[in-house]
């Protein structure tokens, strides 16, 4: 893959990259509705593999932020034409790497030294680029280490870009204005964490230490003083991703394990500690050679506050779907159902949300769960497509919180369904003493 010799980092060299693409889409449809005088039966496929190409070239280039929202994007199955989704993908793990001088030149501002002066050997070549940063091989004192560099502007690029992205993320999206806000807002929070090394370097030895007795899952160890704010320095963890890993025709014990593995690692986290990896897509993670869990990056944690956590585990969780009256309480304690509704609105919302919260918990609802049947997601894209297409559902509902915790729980069945692997659901179970 070709290397970037540099990234545009002002706002008026991003905005101008934006608005090129604007151009580009724009073409795009003219050629399309072109083509389809002459065909009236022309489906939209092209067009959107057309469009999606070149939003993901120009996202690529700028890196951060902007390329982050379409690897949430990606990850959001149901809401994205396919052609979206395919490349949207690839910046999970296969951005378009930066040039050697730019890498050393972010050493040389954080650390006032070269990599060759820090370490024993320094590839220069990057093993993983994504949308935050890119990773590259080394050693030193003959141990084999993984450095994580970040692309330069990101950090301070974050607001401007959202905002640029904004009508992008509102035309895939149909969301009304006030719920890409609140969207957007959230998401601008959870980048600016995530681009603070600092604070990640932080987070990654708390949350590993406090999860380092689940089976079959590791970490790799950090190394605080050959990190900065912009980059982080970790032990390497040999392993494949998931989609290597798939490739090799794992025995349905191995991929079980792995399965098991990954429900342990986000129910033991969002149940104990409150809080969750919240990026959980196949680049963090790796298989080992010893078939257990590797997961490598936590840049992205949601913390679930207790006016969240009780009332969400509480109707996924237990028995409270037979209350009604209990029910509709922690509808509106989570804002899913609001003051202001009139009683038929209460009992359509009260409807929709208790058919939505029973499908997407029918894995907790049994002690083990074959994730790989394609009937419950089948069931569980095409109920989230019909309520985005409701009318009622153009308005935001429901806390902030539901943003990245659906996405965390939306991306855990994903990872279990691309591996096929039926998982016990019955090892961590939330802590509902306190009544909602």
């Amino acid at each position: 893959m070709k290397e970037q010799d540099s990234i545009p980092t002002s706002k008026t060299e991003r905005s101008a990259k934006f608005v090129k693409t604007g151009l580009k889409v724009g073409g795009n449809y003219i050629k399309h509705y072109s083509k389809k005088l002459f065909n009236p039966s022309l489906n939209k496929d092209e067009l959107d593999l057309d469009n999606a190409t070149d939003i993901y070239a120009s996202l690529s280039e700028l890196k951060g932020s902007a390329l982050k929202v379409a690897q949430m994007l990606s990850m959001d199955k149901n809401i994205l034409p396919k052609a979206y989704v395919d490349q949207f993908s690839l910046s999970q793990y296969n951005a378009p790497p930066l040039s050697g001088p730019l890498i050393v030149r972010t050493f040389s501002k954080y650390f006032g030294k070269t990599p060759s002066e820090i370490y024993d050997e320094f590839n220069i070549r990057s093993t993983n680029a994504a949308s935050i940063g890119q990773v590259h091989q080394a050693s030193l004192n003959g141990k084999k280490l993984a450095v994580k560099i970040q692309y330069p502007g990101v950090g301070d690029s974050i607001s401007s870009d959202l905002k640029m992205v904004k009508p992008f993320a509102f035309r895939l999206l149909g969301m009304s204005q006030k719920e890409l806000e609140v969207y957007m807002t959230e998401v601008e929070e959870r980048l600016l964490e995530e681009t603070d090394y600092d604070l990640e370097i932080r987070r990654s030895i708390e949350f590993s230490e406090a999860c380092k007795n689940i089976p079959n899952v590791v970490f790799p160890a950090y190394y605080p003083d050959l990190s900065s704010k912009r980059i982080i320095t970790m032990d390497w963890l040999e392993g494949q991703h998931m989609k290597e890993f798939m490739k090799t025709n794992p025995s349905q014990e191995l991929k079980d394990k792995i399965g098991q593995a990954l429900w342990d690692f986000y129910n033991f986290q969002q149940h104990e500690l409150r809080a969750v990896h919240a990026d959980p897509h196949p680049g963090n993670f790796l298989i080992t050679p010893e078939g257990k869990l590797g997961i490598i990056d936590f840049g992205c944690i949601k913390e679930m506050p207790d006016d969240f956590y009780y009332p969400f585990f509480s109707l996924t969780s237990t028995d409270m779907l037979k209350d009604k009256a209990g029910t509709i309480k922690a509808f509106r304690q989570l804002e899913m159902i609001r003051e202001n509704d009139d009683a038929a609105q209460i009992e359509f919302y009260y409807r929709i949300y208790k058919e939505m919260i029973e499908l997407f918990a029918q894995p907790y609802m049994s002690n083990t769960f074959d994730f790989s049947k394609t009937e419950f997601f089948d069931k569980l894209y095409s109920y989230g497509e019909k309520i985005s297409r409701m009318p009622e559902f153009k308005q935001a509902r429901g806390v902030k919180h539901f943003i990245y915790v659906n996405r965390t729980n939306f991306g855990l069945y994903n990872m279990l369904h691309d591996l096929g692997a039926t998982v016990r659901t019955d090892t961590w179970y939330p802590h509902l003493e306190v009544a909602v």
